[in-house]
């Protein structure tokens, strides 16, 4: 039999606590007293098995297990309340959920969206960030843009492309992959030890980030050379202020695979107009 989940009030109370570090801050935003905030904190900490906050004189502080757990909360509470603020609006005619990354939804789809909501001003959008493939197993949306393998979507979806890695840099950062820092993207199966010139010379990562959008925006301020997904870089590549540090291509097994709710006609508009931006520039 399946574990049961801890009680929501106990994720509610840590949530609070967490972004106010104080029991009796969030016990006036959720309208608990202070007391019963602490008790359920202290509650979900014997469930888990681990401390979430070091508790001080003067206020509290994340512990590491902590800061794990919050963002998985936090993203769980704003659903719900996304969910629920649905009803409150009246309808949820003509409201297209799409499910992605951050990485997708920043670099592919917000340079171009303004021509689907030009084209079609009458649908509502609403994004929920997800990342790992197990994360979209928890929510419910139209279209589903999940990172992975042919073999774990392929047969259902459609690879975004081109699909190969990129490396990346600042235009005004000056030097070659020798001479710069490598930054790279965890949770793929190709790196910079696939990269030939990298993997010759004996290169390594001096920067880790967990997804592409990280590595990008790290990229972008200057920070040293990103390994990125090559239909991100696009965006990024038109604004002139990213630039290709080698003309190589690496090969990925992994990339971004569209999935659409056939049945939904709103779905498809938006996965048919997703497919036309892989062969136009972004609008900067």
């Amino acid at each position: 039999m399946a574990k049961s989940l801890p009680p929501l009030t106990w994720f509610r109370a840590f949530e609070a606590a967490a972004r106010n570090l104080s029991f009796t801050a969030a016990a006036d935003e959720i309208g608990m007293t202070q007391s019963a905030v602490s008790q359920h904190v202290k509650a979900l900490e014997s469930r888990l098995g681990v401390a979430l906050f070091i508790r001080k004189a003067r206020g509290l502080a994340l512990t590491d297990d902590g800061r794990k757990l919050i963002p998985q909360v936090a993203s769980a509470l704003g659903t719900l309340t996304a969910a629920s603020r649905i009803f409150e609006t009246g309808t949820t005619q003509n409201l297209l959920t799409v499910a992605t990354s951050v990485s997708v939804a920043e670099w592919i789809i917000a340079p171009r969206l303004r021509t689907f909501t030009d084209r079609h001003p009458d649908i509502r959008l609403r994004f929920l960030s997800t990342i790992w493939p197990d994360d979209f197993k928890s929510v419910n949306a139209d279209v589903e843009i999940p990172f992975g393998t042919f073999k774990q979507f392929g047969k259902n979806a459609t690879l975004l492309e081109p699909n190969g890695l990129v490396a990346i840099k600042s235009a005004t950062l000056d030097g070659d992959l020798h001479a710069l820092p490598l930054i790279e993207a965890v949770g793929t199966s190709a790196g910079w030890e696939n990269w030939p010139s990298a993997k010759k010379h004996g290169l390594i990562p001096h920067i880790y980030v967990d997804s592409f959008d990280a590595a990008l925006n790290m990229a972008f301020h200057g920070n040293g050379v990103a390994l990125v997904s090559e239909v991100l870089a696009h965006s990024a590549l038109a604004s002139d202020q990213l630039v290709v540090a080698s003309d190589f291509i690496a090969p990925c097994e992994e990339g971004y695979y569209v999935q659409a709710n056939a049945q939904n006609p709103t779905a498809m508009l938006f996965r048919d107009w997703l497919f036309e931006q892989e062969k136009m520039p972004a609008n900067n």
